[in-house]
């Protein structure tokens, strides 16, 4: 028998407290992402789940020998047509998704096979395991599962690298040119009236944010499938619950005023040294030709170096602002894994032409992975 063999105990714990001070241990000492984080779950378990008639998963993983809390795998039962999918907790508003251990701590589970053995059948039964979104393979996910081999998504995730003083950053990221154009923009925008930036940092500040960011988002996505998730109101409860709990601390909620009203905004996690940009929204309709998403994210990256950030990640998502920003393509894999013969059908003609994808994604409801950030 290998010594690790027992080295781990895993059960199911669908009552598990995100907010507990073990969890917040577990993730502070983890290499999960800011989409792991114990606010950002305990909203998407409380408020976006019951909404979307999902089953809490949550896998919880303990050394044998002492009983701490070594792993957690944050997971959903999800009813896609008639498919029974398990998904991570995600609900289309995390961009990465993550076991939440250290990688040392996984590398050991996966020396477990008796642990691995049991969380398999824990899992079941399913027709569909899908995990888009994974960053990285420091946690081959898949092994721990006996799922195939990840692949790559068709998207990809971007992020620039910061640097002091912010006017170091404009002309390595920006180059001279876009930097110049900016520069023009700034000029024209500032003649229309009096333009102020700041965070957030309370709840009134907050809620008006919130509610003008729902009133851009609306008719700008309007036309993009099923629209901006924004205007359902379990979304917009849960990123304002977020927004709220996590101000001054794990979020940040910019604002850009013109003469007292907010005519743009940017919501961004914040994880150790990165601003992690999740939602924006803009007044495009008075400030087309003024650029203003792109004013908007050169303020943001300048507020950012000024707090000593390292990283603006603009997150998954391929809209060419990104690398205009000095933005640099990170791949982004999935891992997708059949449990019955109805899953197996769905996955094969997931994969094959794209009007059988089509009509597997009506069976499967399989929505967008989530609504665009950008600038445009």
């Amino acid at each position: 028998m290998n010594k690790n063999d027992d080295a781990f105990d895993v059960c199911i714990d669908d009552a598990f407290d995100f907010l507990s001070e073990d969890y917040a241990e577990l993730f502070g000492r983890s290499d999960a992402t800011a989409f792991q984080h114990p606010l950002w779950l305990d909203s998407l378990y409380r408020k976006l789940a019951p909404a979307a008639a999902a089953k809490p998963l949550i896998v919880v993983v303990r050394a044998r020998a002492t009983g701490a809390l070594a792993a957690v795998l944050p997971l959903l039962r999800v009813r896609r047509g008639p498919m029974r999918t398990i998904e991570f907790a995600d609900l289309r508003v995390s961009d990465y998704l993550s076991p939440v251990c250290a990688a040392t701590t996984f590398a050991d589970l996966l020396q477990d096979r008796h642990a691995c053995e049991r969380l398999r059948r824990l899992l079941r039964p399913f027709d569909l395991l899908r995990m888009p979104k994974l960053l990285d393979a420091r946690m081959p996910i898949e092994n721990l599962l006996g799922a195939p081999h990840r692949s790559l998504m068709d998207t990809n995730a971007y992020a620039t690298v910061l640097v002091a003083p912010f006017e170091q950053w404009q002309i390595s990221a920006l180059g001279r040119s876009y930097q110049k154009e900016l520069a023009k923009k700034w000029r024209q925008i500032q003649k229309k009236g009096e333009l102020a930036f700041s965070c957030c940092d309370d709840s009134v500040s907050i809620g008006v944010a919130m509610e003008v960011m729902r009133k851009f988002r609306g008719p700008r996505f309007q036309a993009q499938g099923d629209g901006d998730l924004l205007q359902r109101q379990e979304y917009f409860d849960f990123y304002s619950d977020v927004a709220l709990r996590g101000v001054g601390s794990f979020v940040r909620l910019y604002a850009m005023k013109m003469d007292g009203n907010v005519i743009a905004t940017a919501l961004g996690l914040v994880h150790r040294d990165s601003l992690l940009v999740v939602m924006t929204a803009f007044d495009i309709e008075g400030y087309k030709s003024q650029s203003i998403g792109a004013l908007m994210f050169e303020r943001v990256a300048q507020d950012c170096i000024e707090r000593g950030d390292r990283i603006l990640d603009f997150t998954i998502g391929d809209e060419p602002y990104k690398k205009h920003f000095g933005g640099q393509p990170t791949p982004m894999s999935s891992v997708t894994q059949a449990g019955s013969a109805a899953g197996a059908i769905a996955l094969f003609a997931l994969k094959q032409a794209p009007w059988i994808k089509q009509a597997a994604k009506r069976v499967t409801d399989f929505g967008p992975i989530r609504t665009s950030t950008g600038t445009h």
